[in-house]
């Protein structure tokens, strides 16, 4: 049975160790697997777009430089030949993918392969919940600081998501913070020291999201389902119904003018 250093959550080393589980810590290091899990990864952080011009791809050269005989030079067909200064390369790099994929039993062998090979070095390191009320990096470093991992590449193994803990360690360009279930083999590789909480170890679930954390936002309750019908019947029926014409307005006849008054005497 493997065992590995126990610390409080304050950095305080505990006198009992703590015993890894033996489904993942069995002692094997697949070194041929964990090379491969190690390149594929590399391989696939790969942009592959370098590209060189070939001949084909130069411009000019179309036509002989000097005519094939009688000047005491070689025979030359093109400027642009991969030995002229200008010319085409041979062989360049073109634009590819180097993408390449491992079965997902390889892909978790080589994990417990790093995994193993970390324990044996005894540069794995269990702690107890992490639980920060709000982000602090010096919380973390001076954690860090206690357990003697200063100036080291540290990997942090989280119990679930922790936010706090993430925003804690994206400061310190030597610590990687990551959920235990995300870790690679090349995570782990990459690291001076792997620093676990001790739920993931021991199956815990992840434990509340402390006071300040970021919570979860409880959805909307939804109409029920004959309400819903209901609404989107009425509403496909005010699509469809085709809206009032405007009537003009009736236009109001001018007032007549009253009649002259006839004079008297005026027949």
């Amino acid at each position: 049975m493997i065992e590995a250093p126990l610390f409080s959550a304050a950095g305080a080393r505990q006198k009992a160790a703590f015993a890894l589980p033996g489904d993942l810590f069995d002692g094997t290091v697949h070194e041929p697997v964990l090379h491969q899990a190690v390149k594929t990864f590399l391989g696939n952080q790969r942009q592959g777009t370098a590209m060189t011009k070939s001949r084909s791809f130069v411009s000019g050269g179309n036509q002989k430089p000097w005519r094939q005989k009688g000047t005491g030079r070689a025979r030359q067909g093109s400027t642009r030949a991969p030995h002229w200064r200008g010319g085409g390369i041979v062989f360049g790099p073109i634009p590819r993918d180097y993408r390449a994929g491992l079965p997902r039993k390889v892909r978790q062998l080589a994990r417990r392969s790093a995994l193993n090979a970390r324990a044996r070095e005894e540069a794995l390191f269990v702690v107890e919940a992490m639980a920060f009320a709000a982000p602090k990096t010096s919380q973390l470093a001076g954690l860090l600081e206690k357990m003697g991992l200063e100036g080291k590449k540290v990997l942090v193994l989280s119990n679930g998501l922790n936010p706090n803990l993430v925003l804690s360690g994206r400061n310190i360009p030597s610590v990687e913070v990551m959920r235990f279930a995300d870790a690679s083999a090349y995570d782990v590789i990459w690291s001076d020291a792997v620093v676990v909480e001790r739920g993931a170890l021991s199956g815990e679930p992840p434990a509340a999201l402390a006071e300040g954390a970021v919570e979860a936002v409880a959805p909307k309750p939804r109409k029920p389902a004959p309400a819903r019908k209901a609404a989107a019947r009425t509403a496909k029926k005010a699509a469809a119904r085709p809206k009032a014409e405007k009537k003009p307005a009736a236009r109001k006849a001018p007032a007549r003018k009253p009649a002259a008054k006839k004079k008297k005497g005026s027949d």
